[in-house]
């Protein structure tokens, strides 16, 4: 934590209390309220089922319980969410689970292990973006009610497909995923036989710290405190969370104690506070990596000389040591270092002499012209502008096609894009969460019911796909390590991927709040504890 200078200000009550939602939020922060600067533009949906982004991962991980979660007062330890025990089965393939008694959603209506059955079923049958992490247990629409059964009102009983041991299937209950719905409330607001889906995509029907009070799109997110809350009620009655996506602006509204933490300054903004003591900035090391995907339904992206080519192209250490300074490191593999089975050599560099000599090779002595979809924001929209003008130097003319978060993952998920910059984080922290999206492709077909990153860039790999298989069901837990390190030098060498940095979240918050915690993942952000 760096210490910054300035006179202590007094905050006065708010002489609005944001009661009425988003738009009233002008004044200086209540004392029962926090409120944040973040861009949250990629927010497509609120629903547990279908949330497979940043900001509305860490939305959802403060209003519903999981099944299981990590402590917020120590997010590397996975622990009970909504289970207080669980048992595998001599079998290998069952988990017998004990939901905690007492324990009440928002509505007032009792959490059973009926309303957990229903949750993780309902992940399957609507078959979103993030249901491979379950379906990849063996579940499927067709088979999820017997696989996934409740036995009695707090006893529920998983039968897997028996390819993973239980600490993995309980990881996998940890993500966004094991998120737990009030069955009875969902199916009041279902629409056919959506399961309340379009409903869910703006409202909420969890037991979690906080409820959703309203979300409206580019303009912010607002939280009410849970009173009956199982492990305490939080300190603060309201999370109140705006859309600023311009650094300047977040640093300009925490300066006038307009909100109380910035999240998305960058690091020439965090430098302009040097010198005030009221403001507080923390480095938080993030599990999130940023990378260029090359859609392999373009030729000659999918040149092995020249997505070599491309690796040679990006100026990552002058990025990582100029406007990314203190908030980006250089990383190279799809599993983020500071994690067990982690890859932290960083072999590619700017080198467009030898770009030349493979682009030549690959039949592209000119280079040729190409978009990259990027977010309209920092940090992506400058890593954009640098990549932009070294690949230039090697006759590569990239068109940038800036715009919303939420509007770049919509062309991503329908295999329309060039190359893409975006950036990913684990679901669960095992290293199969990211080898699953980047090494896996079970189905490269344009209606594939999975749908992972090497899916989005249209990368047919079965040879690879298998070994990721094979990574995933060793038993030994050396080995499996070893296998998921060799599946991460391969793709380092070769693939649709160049991974480019991993986080370091930098959080500056006013010094009177305190409690912020933000773990590793971006779903390892909690609010409960925040005091002020």
């Amino acid at each position: 934590m760096r210490k910054l200078k300035m006179g202590m200000l007094l905050l006065g009550a708010a002489a609005l209390a944001l009661a009425a939602g988003p738009r009233e939020m002008l004044a200086a922060t209540p004392a029962d309220t926090l409120v944040m600067a973040k861009n949250i533009d990629d927010i497509i949906s609120l629903d547990p089922a279908e949330v497979f982004e940043f900001s509305g991962g860490e939305v959802i991980a403060n209003v519903y319980d999981r099944v299981m979660t990590y402590e917020a007062e120590n997010p590397s330890v996975l622990t009970g969410g909504v289970a207080e025990s669980w048992k595998a089965g001599d079998d290998g393939k069952t988990i017998t689970i004990k939901i905690r008694p007492g324990l009440k959603f928002h509505s007032g209506n009792p959490v059973t292990a009926e309303d957990v059955a229903f949750s993780l079923q309902r992940v399957v049958k609507l078959d979103k973006s993030p249901a491979f992490i379950l379906t990849q247990l063996g579940w499927t629409a067709g088979n999820v009610e017997e696989m996934v059964k409740a036995t009695g009102p707090q006893t529920l009983v998983l039968t897997t497909n028996g390819e993973f041991g239980p600490s993995f299937v309980l990881n996998c209950l940890s993500a966004g995923v094991g998120s737990v719905l009030d069955k009875k409330t969902v199916m009041a607001h279902a629409e056919g036989d959506d399961l309340g889906h379009a409903w869910l995509k703006s409202h909420s029907a969890g037991s979690g710290p906080f409820a959703l009070r309203a979300w409206r799109a580019n303009e912010a997110v607002t939280l009410d405190a849970f009173g009956d809350y199982h492990l305490g009620v939080p300190k603060m009655k309201r999370v109140a969370i705006r859309h600023i996506p311009e650094t300047s602006a977040q640093r300009l509204l925490l300066e006038k104690a307009d909100v109380d933490i910035a999240r998305n300054l960058s690091p020439d903004q965090i430098a302009g506070l040097e010198g005030e003591e009221a403001i507080l900035v923390e480095t938080h090391p993030k599990a999130a990596l940023h990378y260029l995907g090359l859609n392999q339904k373009d030729e000659r992206l999918a040149n092995p000389k020249v997505r070599q080519a491309l690796r040679w192209l990006v100026d990552y250490e002058g990025m990582a040591n100029s406007f990314l300074e203190g908030s980006f490191k250089v990383h190279q593999a799809f599993w983020p270092s500071g994690f067990p089975g982690s890859v932290d050599t960083t072999p590619f560099r700017l080198d467009v002499a030898k770009a030349k000599e493979l682009l030549a090779e690959a039949g592209y002595p000119d280079g040729f012209e190409v978009t990259l979809d990027v977010s309209n924001s920092w940090p992506s929209a400058n890593m954009a502008e640098a990549i932009q003008q070294t690949m230039s130097q090697a006759g590569i003319k990239v068109s940038l096609q800036p715009a919303e978060g939420k509007q770049v993952l919509t062309k991503y998920r329908a295999r329309n894009h060039q190359m893409v910059l975006l950036y990913w984080s684990p679901d669960y922290m095992d290293p199969h969460s990211n080898a699953d999206s980047f090494a896996r492709n079970p189905d490269n077909s344009d209606d594939a019911k999975s749908k992972p990153l090497a899916w989005r860039n249209a990368w047919d790999i079965p040879e690879i796909t298998q070994a990721t298989n094979r990574a995933a069901r060793e038993q030994d837990a050396e080995k499996r390590l070893e296998m998921y390190r060799d599946l991460q030098r391969r793709l380092q060498e070769d693939g649709p991927f160049i991974i480019l940095f991993q986080a370091l979240e930098q959080v500056a918050r006013r010094s009177n709040v305190k409690g912020f915690v933000s773990g590793p993942t971006f779903d390892t952000v909690y609010y409960r504890l925040v005091t002020k």
